[in-house]
């Protein structure tokens, strides 16, 4: 159902910019960044900072960001907040406030420009309340973020191809953003005045890490618990992962379906699991390693998608406060009795955590490499690592 606040808008003077969803609501804006029409699935995310990392998060493929937060841009960019270079992030972004010049010390250039060389289009002036009160209210919609200099557009082309997109359910995003090569990660955690520091010591575990759209801040977090780590591309099969001589292998987050991607990379779990390795999850690699436990994941109304979201360790009460990026989700109303669930959203009761009963295998639904609490999750990858010895 369309919102009132966003539907049949006449077009404003000097509007650059325009959001269409499948219902025909039409929003009216600001465009910069890139010049074109892109389609996908409109989110919100809460976060007040890192907005260039959401913007190249692999997970956020297919998607169009709205950011709660109004002042997006400001601190402009550089390329050590990027997270996964050359690889498809996020499509656009919808913000409140048109975005400023930088002001940070660490900046090295304009979020507008950048957007631009990364052909991502930017909506500026949207009623961003609205938009995100719409999510909540209907769901994720599906829509078209466009962007003319001389204000062109015709909107019933864009409602149709709006319309027309199939949507993220049942789409297997990560075959679009993994690596297409092995690749042996260098490289630690940032330090401010260090850049991203080098590992010390040898006889460091060995993991591979399947890549479904990684962040590369979760490899800095593996190496600085003290792995060396291998990445290979999605469909590496169990027999390539196993010559490899693994200590562990981790699961990395992602975008898309989990239940698509995993008619891939779930037998390949399975296996590693036949064979008692330990693994790892993070986001959708935490989906799939809980469909090849045999459980099932089921889409979410809005998703989880920002910082300081609360989730409850159950092993010991502990509130860990995460950051999220997800639209689907682990149904615990149906985990096996092979499966025990670790951690639970405090905002829904929506599964956060998983282990595999009998096994050195785990997963998690958030993302302890975003530097949440700001170090509340850490203990995962030490666990993990101190899992391999």
């Amino acid at each position: 159902m369309a919102d009132p606040a966003l539907s049949h808008a006449p077009k404003p003077e000097g509007a650059t910019g325009v959001l269409v969803t499948a219902d025909g609501s039409v929003a009216w804006g600001r465009g910069f960044g890139a010049v074109g029409a892109s389609v996908g699935e409109v989110c919100f995310n809460t976060a007040m900072t890192g907005y260039q990392e959401v913007m190249t998060d692999p997970s956020y493929a297919g998607q169009v960001v709205t950011f709660t937060f109004p002042h997006i841009g400001n601190v402009g960019v550089n390329p050590e907040d990027v997270e996964s270079a050359g690889v498809p992030g996020a499509i656009g972004c919808v913000v409140r406030e048109d975005v400023t010049d930088p002001a940070n010390f660490r900046s090295t250039g304009t979020f507008q420009k950048w957007m631009e060389t990364q052909g991502k289009i930017g909506l500026a002036g949207i009623d961003t309340r609205a938009l995100t009160r719409r999510i909540r209210l209907s769901g994720a919609p599906n829509a078209v973020i466009a962007h003319d200099p001389k204000g062109n557009f015709d909107i019933p082309a864009l409602v149709e191809r709006a319309r027309s997109w199939p949507g993220l359910e049942g789409m297997d995003l990560a075959i679009k953003v993994t690596r297409e090569a092995n690749e042996e990660w260098e490289g630690s955690i940032w330090k401010l005045g260090e850049g991203f520091t080098k590992p010390e010591g040898n006889g460091r575990p060995h993991v591979v890490a399947m890549d479904f759209g990684a962040k590369d801040n979760i490899f800095r977090n593996l190496v600085a618990a003290g792995a060396d780590v291998t990445i290979v591309p999605a469909e590496t099969s169990a027999d390539k992962i196993l010559a490899l001589n693994p200590a562990g292998v981790f699961l990395s987050n992602g975008p898309g379906d989990p239940a698509a991607t995993g008619a891939y990379a779930v037998p390949v779990i399975q296996k590693l699991l036949e064979k008692d390795v330990p693994i790892f999850g993070i986001c959708l690699g935490h989906q799939m390693l809980a469909l090849a436990a045999g459980a099932r994941t089921t889409k979410m109304h809005q998703g989880h998608r920002g910082a300081n979201h609360p989730v409850l360790r159950k092993a010991d009460g502990v509130v860990e406060i995460t950051s999220m990026n997800h639209g689907f989700a682990v149904d615990n109303a149906a985990l096996p009795d092979t499966v025990e669930e670790t951690h639970v959203s405090l905002f829904d009761g929506s599964n956060c955590g998983i282990a595999v009963k009998g096994k050195k295998a785990f997963g998690v639904q958030y993302h302890p490499e975003a530097s949440p609490g700001p170090q509340d999750s850490f203990y995962l990858f030490e666990k993990f690592v101190a899992s391999l010895g």
